[in-house]
């Protein structure tokens, strides 16, 4: 131990690890409490809506089609599915008897996979359902890993102050309220045009919308928000609603198609054996809406806490603040991705049993 700490390796190291820890605490919101704040800027626009990347120098958002507009979870959900299919090209290109490293780790995840599905849903069942498993657990894990990569969050488009407020103004006018600027925060960014940096030092530099809108117009600074270009995929509702639908359909249709459709829907309309198991399925047909429900707001909750804990912490301490939860969002991203697999893979081996095999 004492020859470790004597190597001067390991004491310029810890010296670099120690300047970093310091000038964080300092750099960040918490030393610019007392006078600090020398590197941190403001903290990260946070809003449960995907936001457009779009955008009129106007106050509009220009739609791609229609009404449909481009979002930033759109963005970082192709660009999963993008990385996915390169992986699987490079893995797949040249197989060999005796895999390469890359085309083993592809096998090895693969076969835990069919394995498992094998053991829950019996042979023929489980190679069935194995590749709607697979494809949702390789797409959910690459979404939630690729979002706390450097530039998701942090580079996007500038939306000015006149645009925040205009938005401001018209969800209060839908709401049949008035639009209250002095919660409307905006931060202060140097630079011009369509991209905005925010400089380092300028953690305290936020105004609101009514000092805004107070300044006379040649004394106006660039105030505004940042719209990020990439934003986690499944921090947006609809993403993971959209999955949630897909696998329960899925498992609906396997039921039909191994059952029988008046035996699988039988199963919550059991009108044969009294109203007491009528009443049961009932209930199990509340479940199955349940499900779908649990399903969107759990990966949801957890990929967008994740996102916001990441926010503050580099918020309240810059450059080191986020590194002990990187490791953390990287575990929740994996098993949130193995939990959604795996309860699509139960609910389709259940789907598909016989009422009284399933009674048994």
């Amino acid at each position: 131990m004492g020859r470790l700490l004597s190597s001067p390796k390991v004491l310029l190291i810890g010296a670099a690890a120690l300047a970093l820890i310091i000038a964080g605490l300092a750099g960040g919101a918490l030393g610019g409490a007392f006078g600090g704040g020398f590197i941190g800027a403001p903290i990260a626009h946070i809003q449960l809506a995907a936001e457009p990347i779009t955008a009129s120098p106007q106050i509009a958002d220009i739609p791609f089609f229609g009404d449909f507009r481009i979002t930033n979870t759109m963005v970082a959900a192709w660009s999963a599915i993008v990385v996915l299919a390169v992986i699987s090209w490079l893995g797949t290109r040249r197989l060999k008897e005796v895999p390469g490293r890359l085309q083993g780790a592809l096998e090895a995840v693969m076969e835990v996979f069919l394995n498992a599905c094998e053991t829950v849903a019996g042979p023929e069942r489980g190679r069935r359902f194995f590749p709607l498993v697979m494809t949702i657990f390789l797409f959910v894990v690459a979404a939630n890993w690729m979002g706390i990569l450097p530039g998701f969050g942090t580079i996007g488009r500038f939306e000015s102050a006149e645009e925040v407020i205009h938005h401001a103004e018209e969800k209060a006018e839908k709401d049949g309220e008035h639009a209250d600027l002095d919660n409307v925060k905006l931060a202060v960014f140097d630079g011009d045009g369509f991209l905005a940096v925010q400089p380092f030092g300028s953690v305290n530099e936020e105004i609101t919308g009514a000092e805004y809108e107070e300044m006379e117009e040649g004394a106006r600074p660039r105030a505004g928000l940042l719209v990020p270009f990439f934003r986690s995929a499944n921090t947006d509702i609809n993403m993971t609603l959209g999955l949630a639908l897909v696998a329960m359909v899925m498992v609906h249709y396997w039921g039909v198609s191994v059952l029988g459709l008046f035996t699988h829907v039988g199963k919550y309309f059991n009108f044969r054996e009294g109203p007491i198991m009528l009443f049961v399925g009932l209930l199990e047909g509340l479940s199955e809406i349940a499900r779908v429900i649990s399903f969107t707001f759990r990966l949801f909750g957890n990929i967008f806490a994740g996102e916001v804990l990441l926010i503050v912490m580099a918020f309240l301490v810059p450059l080191v603040g986020i590194v002990p939860f990187l490791g953390l969002e990287l575990f929740v991203g994996l098993v949130q991705a193995f939990i959604f697999a795996m309860l699509t893979l139960v609910f389709a081996a259940t789907a598909t049993i016989h009422h009284d095999s399933e009674g048994h």
